[in-house]
């Protein structure tokens, strides 16, 4: 501040852009070398209604980056839905003959697994399992030089691991398809199977009411992406202080703005599950929130989806949970596997949306 006080030009380049907010005079926007925005603060921000440069960062970066468009969500739903006939049917399909997906898991799961490896197997190709003992992101080798090794190798890359960044890195150096299996922050795979399971109980998406019910995590924030996309209300009732990110919903706000959906963030759930078409719950502590499940519960309690809180839906509203569940936790036996519950009929068509994605990215 000495410096620029005596007149010097500064040049600061930083990642932390929540640091250089009220420093900087004049802002360059960069990614993956290229210019994103350029501006006084004020006026980039304006320009895409926007509050931070975080805010503004997070929508450039899902809008700039070949972000899938409402469009191109509904041709993936709809090959999804074909290759399930065909997979019914016993047709062929290995339209992915001849080609290898390297499974990057630093963070477990079954359905994940499954559905990529049987998936990868069923359209002609080949997966590769790769557990942290086999690949350490980020220690002992880069991100940057893992992606231009497999990127030589492999013919496209699923990873599954806690920190998002770790994913857009290993994005930014491939030069092969990267499929986001779940991070902390998103789980998008598991939404297009969502909304491909939505679609076959209730023939469209758009003008529905999904009332997610629990912790606003990695899942409400791809449902609030997706619901956004396909024209589909969101409404995620969670306790005080477990909220979804504000930035994700700004971001989401957007598109929802385009497509006339409404999405809304509120603590009382059973405002969320009036006349809702669809209740969606997940666990109250995610993996790797283990030491947090028993103080989560007592704080959670009145967040299960149960009969009663079921009767506030509409007659014909369906049932989903992305799995594992804790039965008698965040959602009761008795709704898990009663009559408006498609909850099993969600985890198959994991597998069906895995291939959908991979056969039109690969």
């Amino acid at each position: 501040m000495e410096q620029r006080a005596n007149g010097k030009t500064i040049i600061l380049s930083t990642h932390l852009l929540d640091m250089i907010e009220n420093i900087c005079d004049f802002y360059v926007m960069i990614d993956s070398g290229k210019l994103l925005r350029q501006g006084m603060l004020n006026e980039i921000l304006n320009n895409d209604k926007c509050s931070t440069l975080e805010e503004l960062y997070l929508y450039l970066a899902k809008t700039d980056k070949d972000d899938f468009s409402k469009e191109e969500i509904e041709y993936m739903l709809k090959v999804g839905a074909e290759i399930k006939r065909m997979q019914k049917q016993g047709i062929p399909h290995p339209c992915l003959a001849g080609k290898t997906l390297g499974m990057i898991f630093q963070k477990s799961s079954t359905r994940t697994r499954i559905a990529f490896e049987v998936g990868m197997y069923q359209l002609g190709g080949h997966a590769l399992f790769l557990s942290p003992r086999d690949i350490q992101i980020g220690r002992g080798e880069t991100i940057k030089d893992i992606a231009l090794v497999l990127s030589r190798m492999l013919d496209g890359i699923m990873i599954r691991t806690f920190d998002h960044d770790e994913v857009l890195e290993l994005a930014h150096w491939a030069s092969i398809p990267i499929i986001n299996g779940l991070t902390d922050l998103l789980h998008p795979t598991q939404v297009i199977g969502d909304l491909m399971t939505i679609k076959e109980h209730k023939g469209e998406l758009k003008g529905l009411k999904l009332a997610f019910i629990g912790d606003g995590n990695n899942v409400a924030h791809s449902l609030l992406f997706g619901g956004a996309k396909v024209g589909m209300d969101v409404v995620i009732a969670s306790p005080g202080g477990f909220e979804p990110d504000a930035k994700i919903l700004a971001v989401a706000q957007k598109d929802a703005t385009e497509t006339g959906a409404t999405l809304a963030v509120v603590k009382d759930p059973e405002e969320a599950a009036a006349d809702a078409d669809v209740i969606y719950t997940d666990v109250w502590a995610s993996m790797g929130q283990e030491d947090q499940a028993p103080e989560k519960e007592q704080q959670f309690l009145a967040y299960q989806v149960n009969s009663r809180l079921m009767s506030l839906a509409k007659k014909d509203a369906i049932v989903l949970h992305c799995l594992p569940a804790k039965r008698d936790k965040e959602i009761t036996d008795e709704v898990m596997d009663g009559p408006q519950s498609v909850v099993f009929d969600e985890a198959e068509n994991r597998l069906h949306a895995h291939k959908a994605i991979m056969a039109l990215t690969m």
